[in-house]
């Protein structure tokens, strides 16, 4: 796709975001269907024995000389390529990389270019050309020998596999390299091995009954690395095409090996496999009982037994009636005659002919009042009871029932014991010491999602040296939770779900061990770490980015330049000279245009129809060529190329992924009734998400007003007119031209805000919601970094920051109680940032060092005597008034101490501004920029929250 500079892949716009942060892994980019190639290739190369083995790979000039196929050549060239791309991955300033000339290489092994391959597929053939080109190295006499081939050594294993021939047992041995196991059928990891191991009557082969079939497999060498294909896909016959499977599977962090399926332990797990089967059929045989009794009767309905006693005892124990259902029928038509309401004193009095009926000309209709509004003479039963009931019977049946009914229960409870007793056997039959000696340790897992025939992957691998889960998602990488994980890629809930898992041997540390210095003995990291050949290619790299830099910079302020002149066009002559212009629609663009960048808080400008016509002409030039974008939550999209671009970035925001899977959802209503009638469906489903969003309570790890900004709208009241212009102007965004569907909702959108006129919408006010907005993930942004910075043990900077929050934020909460955040947590970490930084400097003022002494004097005038002036100055509570007097008690007590002239000289010219706070005008040290992307707040809201949560129990509104 031809695409702007910088739009490209998940790049930002800012230079900023180009570069790596310290300590942060490099990402891959999308360089079109190649998800895949990034989930491998990341887990590879996140193994530290593997990455070695690339970026150390050579081979002589003699075996050279001897590579004369086609394919020995191609090996070679692709071992080059991912030398040179683990090189990148290692030292490289850049955020992300590109893949390509390693993935050109590749695109010819498979059916087409274009076409999403199989992960499964593609990790065997690059470990098959992996494995000769390293066949090469190790040995290039003799290609048979794989003995000393280090990919063979890592990842290959082998298994024996024993089956009942003529009544004898036949065995073999077999190599593997990525083991497969089915998922239909079984609900986690041990029990899919199970299935894979055995086959048919898996008793008959170590006994004395012979049989016709049956099959046992047994790991007999276990590779260091073990890697488990989870077959996912089957062939659907009667469509005629693959379906995903999306049944839950759990796995676990440490799988035991040698509890089961090693040869070594047959005879051991065969006896337990016996114990295993004697306890599932008696565990069978208890939960067959225990239903019995919860779901009992003869009929189609069943209810519990103790139930069912207890009712029979109260109908028997109810007071009985001696009133038959005829009789009680009459009795309710007399009472009902008899009511107030309908007796004769309703009527005037006057004449009658005898009938009961009034004669006379002012006689009123009867009222009929519902007669439930009067209660009837007599009393009624509430509840079935029976009609007749001696002391003898109702002794006799009570006893009976009361009896019944507690053996049900006894048995009942019994049957639930048994079957714990049971279960918990069957956890425990495999978990003793003796079967949990070779354990595997997660090291990734390869996540697919979508369906069968496209979706997107994602890696999660585990960083061994920082004891954390990361997530690979081609160019974004990010820290991640087990939890999250977990509901990744267990399968069941989404159509997200784990494809190949990489275990590692717990016993190698080799495997995850960092390069260390021949002499020193120190860890290598870095360029360090790398040959030199390969050091003098990075930072040859490095300097070509940074000449990128420098001039996008320059691109980038030329064509502000050129913005700004084209936003105030010089108006042309009218060819009558009496004549004079409308200004009719410049006035409307003023209003249409609110000059501000498009974010997901503020509303994008809107083209006129001229410059959209010419726009949507240049879009539909190139349509020939397509490209895929993977949005989280709706699936892989076919996005047209476009001359102008798209911001890819843009698309993956919550705020956006929301537009798009609401245009998703109204597709129906669109290719039925038009683009207007689907504007109108995918506007109220947005509209409608987002307003059940904002009623969700706010927890210490969510604020759901991060989310989006109509969410912050709808709980601050603000006027529909800005809530529906502001979700208008998202629909009229232009990351949206990706189909024919999207581009027809998004000109209708616009063409909506087109027909929005001044005297509909006051823009100033618009425009100061936004900014409320904007300044309110500001506030959140300056309170987030000023936390991380106080874990950090940073306690001036997060001062600074939690200064800046606490000023903007009062400002805020005078607008409105939800127009800002609960200042407590501020003022909580405000105080303790206080008391810390002025214990530090009042121990450095007292150091018998020079520079101590001028550190303590930078501290009080930068950092403590801003920030309590500013104090003083607001609605200051009592926690604060006690640190400002715990403060200025502290620097008192020094008048009365023996100290030098200069430090005599040094406290008196800043204790007056320490006493008194309103002399001065405030000036804080302004703090770095911070990103105030609400996706990335949710995340850093949540991490923080959870960190701080044992030592501090505040709730942030």
């Amino acid at each position: 796709m031809k695409r702007k500079r910088c739009e490209g892949s998940g790049e930002s716009c800012s230079p900023a975001d180009w570069i790596r942060q310290e300590d942060c892994p490099v990402g891959i980019r999308n360089v079109g269907n190649t998800c895949w190639f990034s989930a491998v290739i990341q887990s590879l190369f996140h193994l530290p024995v593997f990455r070695r083995l690339v970026l150390n790979y050579c081979l002589s000039e003699r075996v050279l000389e001897k590579c004369k196929s086609h394919s020995e050549k191609r090996n070679i060239a692709f071992m080059q390529e991912l030398r040179c791309l683990f090189a990148l991955m290692v030292g490289s300033n850049r955020r992300f990389v590109d893949p390509s000339a390693a993935v050109e290489l590749l695109r010819d092994a498979f059916r087409t270019s274009e076409a999403q391959q199989d992960v499964s597929e593609f990790t065997h053939k690059l470990l098959d050309w992996l494995e000769d080109a390293f066949q090469l190295a190790a040995n290039g006499n003799n290609p048979e020998d794989k003995q000393n081939n280090p990919m063979v050594q890592l990842f290959y294993g082998t298994f024996v596999a024993e089956r009942l021939h003529a009544g004898k047992i036949v065995s073999n041995i077999e190599q593997f390299g990525q083991y497969p196991l089915q998922v239909n059928g079984f609900n986690n990891l041990d029990e899919c091995l199970e299935g894979a191991m055995v086959e048919g009557d898996i008793e008959s082969l170590h006994s004395d009954q012979p049989v016709s079939s049956g099959q046992e497999r047994w790991f007999s060498k276990l590779p260091p690395v073990l890697t488990f294909e989870l077959s996912r896909f089957e062939f659907n016959q009667s469509l005629g095409r693959p379906e995903k499977i999306h049944k839950k599977l759990e796995f676990p962090q440490v799988i035991y090996m040698d509890s089961r399926y090693l040869h070594k332990n047959v005879d051991q797990t065969h006896g337990r496999r016996g114990d295993v089967k004697r306890l599932k059929d008696q565990l069978t045989v208890l939960q067959q009982k225990l239903e019995g009794y919860k779901n009992y009767g003869s009929g189609p309905t069943k209810y519990p037994l103790a139930d069912m006693l207890q009712y029979v005892l109260e109908f028997v124990t109810t007071k009985p009636t001696n009133v038959s259902p005829a009789s009680l029928c009459d009795k309710l038509c007399l009472s009902f005659f008899s009511l107030p309401c309908l007796s004769p004193s309703k009527y005037d009095a006057g004449s009658s002919d005898g009938s009961g009926c009034p004669q006379t000309a002012t006689q009123k209709t009867p009222i009929h009042k519902p007669f439930t509004q009067c209660r009837p003479p007599m009393e009624v039963p509430l509840q079935p009871a029976p009609h007749s009931v001696t002391e003898e019977e109702l002794y006799f049946v009570r006893s009976c029932l009361q009896r019944w009914r507690a053996e049900v229960e006894n048995t009942v409870n019994e049957l639930k014991a048994s079957i714990d007793k049971v279960s918990q056997a069957l956890e425990g039959m495999y978990s003793d010491n003796s079967l949990c000696q070779v354990s595997y340790r997660l090291h990734a897992v390869l996540v697919h999602e979508g369906q069968a025939s496209a979706g997107h992957y994602w890696a999660y691998i585990y960083d061994h040296a920082n004891k954390r889960w990361l997530k690979y998602n081609d160019v974004m990488v990010t820290e991640s939770t087990w939890e999250e994980l977990v509901r990744d890629s267990y399968g069941g809930m989404t159509n997200a779900s784990a494809y190949c898992l990489m275990y590692i041997s717990d016993k190698l540390p080799y495997l995850i061990a960092e390069d260390t210095d021949d002499e020193t003995g120190q860890a290598l990291k870095g360029m360090d770490s790398l040959p030199s050949i390969l050091r003098s290619y990075v930072r040859e790299d490095n300097r070509w980015f940074q000449q990128e830099l420098r001039e996008w910079e320059e691109q980038f302020c030329q064509a502000q330049c050129e913005e700004v002149h084209t936003e105030k066009p010089i108006p042309e002559e009218p060819q009558n000279p009496e004549q004079e212009p409308n200004p009719e629609p410049a006035q409307e663009q003023t209003n249409e245009v609110s000059g501000e960048p498009p974010t997901d808080s503020t509303p994008a400008p809107v083209q006129d129809s001229e410059e959209e016509n010419q726009a949507m002409a240049t879009h539909s030039q190139p349509e020939n060529e397509v490209s895929e974008v993977e949005i989280p939550n709706v699936g892989k999209i076919l996005v047209r190329s476009d001359a102008d671009g798209y911001n890819e970035e843009m698309m993956l925001t919550p705020a956006m992924q929301g537009v798009i899977f609401a245009i998703a959802k109204a597709r129906q209503v669109f290719d039925k009734d038009g683009p207007e009638a689907g504007l109108i469906k995918a506007f109220h489903e947005e509209y409608s998400r987002l307003y059940e969003l904002s009623q969700e309570e706010t927890t210490p790890q969510q604020d759901p007003r991060l989310q989006h900004v109509l969410v912050y709208l709808f709980q601050n009241q603000a006027p529909n007119r800005v809530i529906e212009r502001t979700l208008l102007e998202q629909f009229g965004d232009r990351n949206l031209s990706f189909d024919d569907r999207a581009v027809s909702i998004m000109r209708e959108a616009r063409s909506k805000i087109r027909l929005i006129k001044p005297e509909d919408m006051d823009m100033d006010e618009y425009l100061q919601w936004h900014d409320d907005y904007s300044m309110f993930k500001t506030v959140f942004a300056y309170l987030l970094t000023g936390l991380e910075q106080y874990q950090n043990g940073k306690i001036r900077e997060a001062l600074n920051y939690l200064a800046h929050a606490h000023q903007d934020n009062s400002v805020l909460l005078r607008k409105g109680e939800r127009k800002g955040v609960d200042q407590s947590l501020i003022a909580l970490y405000r105080i303790k940032c206080l008391k810390e930084l002025n214990e530090n400097a009042a121990t450095l003022f007292k150091s018998p060092d020079a520079n101590d002494v001028a550190e303590a004097m930078t501290i009080m005038n930068e950092c403590i005597i801003p920030c309590m002036h500013l104090m003083v100055r607001d609605s200051v509570s009592q926690e604060d008034l006690d640190v400002i007097e715990l403060i200025r008690s502290c620097w008192c007590s020094y008048l009365g101490q023996d100290m030098d002239d200069s430090l005599q000289e040094k406290l008196s010219e800043f204790l007056p501004r320490v006493l008194d706070c309103s002399a001065e005008m405030v000036v804080l040290k302004e703090p770095p920029k911070v990103r105030k992307s609400p996706h990335n707040l949710c995340s850093r809201l949540t991490a923080v929250m959870e960190s701080i949560h044992s030592t501090s129990v505040v709730t942030v509104k």
